[in-house]
């Protein structure tokens, strides 16, 4: 294993590193205005939700690596503690990657983008129209994390009324994961897309309590057949089956089809002798 510290390399060999490595990360289209009353609208991808009872997102327009200057976003937020949180799907994404040229200070953004202005209910900055989810937020602090050049500004902000395109939600009301297509970013130039062919579900174990690996029979812990997911999805059962269980490759191979298919019970029925 390659190890580093980072005072190893320089700014943006440390920024390339963790950007690929902590990946894919949600994307925030920020719209916000400044004193002046000059709109703003950029992406950014440090990015998630912390907290939902409040509803708490936090940003981060961190200075720039190359010459450590500071964003129109951040600046804006400092005279008006508001933003309009967009979210970036598929539909967008390259109309996200325009907004986020840096242009000129008095220059729209949407205009820029071919995006729409809409009004919003409880903020000065402007609903995304186009964007499937925005969130009207107030600014509850902006924690700066450093003076240099890729020092983080944290804009924590308390979502205080959702939008939500109808086109998006399922028949139940909610919003529908796979009809969303969002989108995130990678390292460097890279997205990726979550639609229905690259969606996959894991149970979370919240009212059950799985095994464990170390309650596993050993004839399948020393598979060579099975991975570490095949092992989990066999420790997240509830209960360990009654019985010997066969260590012979072929039943595992088989038994590992089964869940790929997430057939975990007719799997054990197979690995049982």
């Amino acid at each position: 294993m390659k190890s580093i510290t980072p005072h190893e390399l320089n700014g943006v060999q440390l920024q390339t590193l963790l950007q690929t490595a902590i990946a894919p990360r949600p994307i925030a289209l920020a719209s916000t205005i400044d004193s002046d009353g000059q709109v703003n609208l950029s992406p950014f991808s440090f990015f998630n939700i912390f907290s939902s009872n409040p509803p708490v997102v936090i940003f981060s327009p961190a200075r720039r690596v190359r010459d450590n200057t500071t964003k129109h976003t951040l600046e804006n937020v400092l005279q008006v503690p508001e933003v309009v949180i967009g979210i970036v799907n598929f539909n967008i994404v390259q109309q996200i990657s325009l907004a986020s040229t840096e242009y000129e200070k008095e220059v729209n953004e949407f205009v820029k983008a071919g995006l729409t202005m809409k009004e919003a209910d409880l903020v000065q900055p402007k609903l995304i129209a186009e964007c499937p989810v925005n969130l009207e937020c107030k600014v509850l602090e902006v924690k700066h994390l450093g003076t240099e050049g890729g020092a983080g500004n944290l804009v924590i902000c308390e979502v205080i009324k959702i939008h939500v395109r109808e086109e998006y939600l399922n028949e139940e009301g909610n919003l529908d994961q796979i009809k969303l297509d969002l989108v995130a970013r990678l390292g460097g130039n890279w997205y990726s897309r979550n639609n229905e062919t690259n969606l996959f579900e894991v149970p979370k174990p919240l009212v059950t309590k799985g095994i464990g690996f170390d309650r596993l029979p050993d004839a399948l812990k020393h598979s060579s057949i099975f991975t570490g997911n095949d092992l989990g999805m066999l420790a997240n059962t509830e209960g360990l089956p009654d019985g010997d269980y066969s260590a012979d490759e072929e039943v595992h191979t088989r038994a590992q089809t089964l869940l790929k298919e997430s057939k975990i019970s007719e799997a054990w029925d197979l690995l049982k002798q």
